[in-house]
Protein backbone atom coordinates (compact mmCIF):
# COMPACT_ATOMS: atom_id res chain seq x y z
CA UNK A 1 0.00 0.00 0.00
CA UNK A 2 1.03 3.29 -0.51
CA UNK A 3 0.14 6.20 1.41
CA UNK A 4 0.76 9.70 0.44
CA UNK A 5 1.20 11.59 3.89
CA UNK A 6 0.84 15.82 3.43
CA UNK A 7 1.95 18.68 5.42
CA UNK A 8 -0.18 22.17 4.55
CA UNK A 9 -0.69 25.57 5.71
CA UNK A 10 -4.55 26.82 6.76
CA UNK A 11 -4.28 28.33 3.42
CA UNK A 12 -3.97 25.40 0.93
CA UNK A 13 -6.95 24.32 -1.14
CA UNK A 14 -7.25 21.34 -3.48
CA UNK A 15 -4.91 22.84 -6.61
CA UNK A 16 -2.23 22.57 -3.36
CA UNK A 17 -3.14 19.43 -2.55
CA UNK A 18 -3.31 18.07 -6.18
CA UNK A 19 0.05 19.70 -7.52
CA UNK A 20 2.22 18.46 -4.30
CA UNK A 21 0.59 15.39 -4.48
CA UNK A 22 1.78 15.29 -8.64
CA UNK A 23 4.98 16.16 -7.90
CA UNK A 24 6.15 13.49 -5.58
CA UNK A 25 3.99 10.75 -7.74
CA UNK A 26 5.56 11.88 -10.48
CA UNK A 27 9.49 11.72 -9.47
CA UNK A 28 8.39 8.60 -9.08
CA UNK A 29 7.21 7.34 -12.20
CA UNK A 30 3.42 8.11 -11.52
CA UNK A 31 2.88 5.76 -8.22
CA UNK A 32 -0.36 6.12 -6.83
CA UNK A 33 -1.62 5.99 -3.19
CA UNK A 34 -4.38 4.43 -2.00
CA UNK A 35 -4.79 6.53 1.44
CA UNK A 36 -3.34 10.44 2.35
CA UNK A 37 -2.40 11.21 5.71
CA UNK A 38 -1.65 14.33 7.79
CA UNK A 39 -1.79 14.96 11.60
CA UNK A 40 -5.16 14.30 13.26
CA UNK A 41 -5.40 18.43 14.44
CA UNK A 42 -5.43 19.25 10.50
CA UNK A 43 -7.33 15.92 8.73
CA UNK A 44 -10.47 18.02 9.45
CA UNK A 45 -9.77 20.82 6.96
CA UNK A 46 -12.15 21.01 4.58
CA UNK A 47 -10.10 21.96 1.87
CA UNK A 48 -8.20 18.41 2.20
CA UNK A 49 -11.33 16.21 3.41
CA UNK A 50 -12.83 17.76 -0.04
CA UNK A 51 -9.40 16.93 -2.00
CA UNK A 52 -8.86 12.77 -0.30
CA UNK A 53 -12.76 12.26 -1.17
CA UNK A 54 -12.39 13.40 -4.38
CA UNK A 55 -9.85 11.21 -5.22
CA UNK A 56 -11.40 8.41 -3.58
CA UNK A 57 -8.41 7.97 -0.96
CA UNK A 58 -9.27 6.87 2.42
CA UNK A 59 -8.26 9.74 4.80
CA UNK A 60 -5.61 8.76 7.77
CA UNK A 61 -5.36 10.71 10.96
CA UNK A 62 -1.92 10.63 12.24
CA UNK A 63 -1.88 11.08 16.08
CA UNK A 64 1.67 13.47 16.70
CA UNK A 65 2.88 11.47 19.30
CA UNK A 66 3.15 8.29 16.69
CA UNK A 67 4.45 10.63 14.21
CA UNK A 68 7.51 11.97 16.19
CA UNK A 69 10.91 10.03 15.67
CA UNK A 70 10.20 9.22 12.75
CA UNK A 71 13.10 9.75 10.57
CA UNK A 72 12.62 12.13 7.59
CA UNK A 73 14.92 12.61 4.38
CA UNK A 74 14.11 16.53 4.58
CA UNK A 75 13.54 19.27 7.40
CA UNK A 76 11.63 22.23 7.27
CA UNK A 77 12.28 24.08 10.31
CA UNK A 78 8.65 25.60 10.12
CA UNK A 79 7.49 21.82 10.91
CA UNK A 80 10.36 21.46 13.12
CA UNK A 81 9.03 24.89 15.60
CA UNK A 82 5.13 23.95 15.20
CA UNK A 83 5.09 20.03 15.33
CA UNK A 84 8.55 18.30 16.69
CA UNK A 85 8.62 16.76 13.14
CA UNK A 86 11.44 17.58 10.43
CA UNK A 87 8.72 16.93 7.81
CA UNK A 88 5.15 16.58 8.59
CA UNK A 89 4.67 15.26 5.07
CA UNK A 90 7.29 12.32 5.52
CA UNK A 91 6.93 11.67 9.23
CA UNK A 92 2.76 11.16 8.15
CA UNK A 93 3.33 9.04 5.34
CA UNK A 94 5.58 6.54 7.71
CA UNK A 95 3.51 7.01 10.58
CA UNK A 96 0.47 5.77 8.37
CA UNK A 97 1.54 3.43 6.24
CA UNK A 98 3.03 1.33 9.53
CA UNK A 99 5.67 -0.36 10.61
CA UNK A 100 8.61 -1.18 8.67
CA UNK A 101 7.62 1.51 6.21
CA UNK A 102 10.32 3.44 3.90
CA UNK A 103 9.93 6.81 1.90
CA UNK A 104 9.82 6.54 -1.47
CA UNK A 105 11.52 9.88 -2.01
CA UNK A 106 11.91 13.02 -0.06
CA UNK A 107 8.49 15.57 0.17
CA UNK A 108 7.32 17.81 -2.73
CA UNK A 109 6.10 21.58 -1.99
CA UNK A 110 3.56 22.60 -4.24
CA UNK A 111 4.38 25.48 -6.64
CA UNK A 112 2.06 27.82 -4.19
CA UNK A 113 4.18 26.62 -1.27
CA UNK A 114 0.98 25.88 0.72
CA UNK A 115 1.32 22.09 1.01
CA UNK A 116 3.57 19.24 0.88
CA UNK A 117 3.25 15.55 0.10
CA UNK A 118 5.69 12.61 0.77
CA UNK A 119 4.79 8.76 -0.79
CA UNK A 120 5.77 5.80 1.46
CA UNK A 121 5.13 2.15 0.88
CA UNK A 122 4.34 -0.22 2.96
CA UNK A 123 6.16 -2.96 3.54
CA UNK A 124 4.62 -6.61 2.80
CA UNK A 125 4.14 -9.07 5.93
Amino acid sequence: MIVAGFGFRASADALSFEDALRRAADRLGGSRPEAAATLAEKADAPAFARFAAGRGLRLMRVDRDAARGRPTLTRSDAALAAHGLGSVAEACALAAAGPGARLLGPRAVSADGRATCALARKSDP
